[in-house]
């Protein structure tokens, strides 16, 4: 029986583990116009917001570029990173936002309105390639909860898996797009990434970071 229950915790201390948030931030304690400690600006005018009701980091409506900012702890798999984001659309202008695993060169998450899909982006700039796409749906000026993770499955495989919903509904069970890889994840900071094509701000909210179990799920 001893035994029996000391099976019993380990096994509840590894899900807790793997569960457990590695890293948050919903800048309620922020100062607005400034960045809490431990952001790092890639490209952008990253700052905090008071919106009243509550507090955002605000990616500005201009100018027009890709952007992105670095927080959380250094990993390469067995995560997860989430958060919400708003966007807006002028007329045709879409923005396209999302979050990241690994650095600056590492995978992405990619919401793109403009051509009603959901990217699974690997690199940055002219060596960036997107390795798995699905259609989706966005609603302008609507919260939506983004996150992405990336498990070993393999002794050299590993799963980059991705999906996004509207904040306030339940999370998918289903994962939105995947992709299975063969080469090791790279080490680097999460991060979140807008480009705000539209001219109008993105807000981030609600940061989150993950450990996951491994396996096939």
């Amino acid at each position: 029986m001893k035994t029996f229950l000391i099976l019993i915790w380990a096994m509840a201390l590894a899900v807790t583990a793997a569960d457990s948030p590695l890293y948050q931030n919903d800048f309620e304690k922020a100062e607005a116009g400034k960045l809490p400690d431990g952001f790092m600006v890639m490209q952008g005018e990253f700052a905090v917001k008071d919106l009243g009701t509550n507090k955002v980091l605000e990616l500005p409506g201009a100018p027009v570029d890709s952007f992105s900012i670095l927080f959380g702890p250094v990993t390469n798999a067995g995560v997860a990173v989430e958060a919400r984001v708003l966007g807006t659309a002028k007329g045709r202008r879409m923005p396209t936002f999302g979050v990241g695993l690994g650095g600056v060169a590492g995978y992405k998450l990619q919401i793109a309105p403009g051509k009603k899909a959901v990217d699974v982006i690997l690199g940055d700039g002219e060596q960036q390639a997107i390795v798995a796409s699905a259609p989706f749906n966005w609603e302008s000026g609507t919260w939506m909860q983004c996150k992405l993770q990336i498990r070993k499955t393999g002794d050299a495989a590993w799963r980059v898996e991705g999906k996004a919903w509207k904040a306030g509904d339940a999370e998918p069970k289903e994962w939105l797009v995947a992709a299975d890889v063969k080469e090791p994840p790279i080490s680097g900071q999460t991060s979140v990434l807008g480009s705000p094509i539209s001219g109008t701000p993105i807000w981030f909210d609600e940061l989150k970071v993950t450990g996951v179990g491994d396996g096939v799920k």
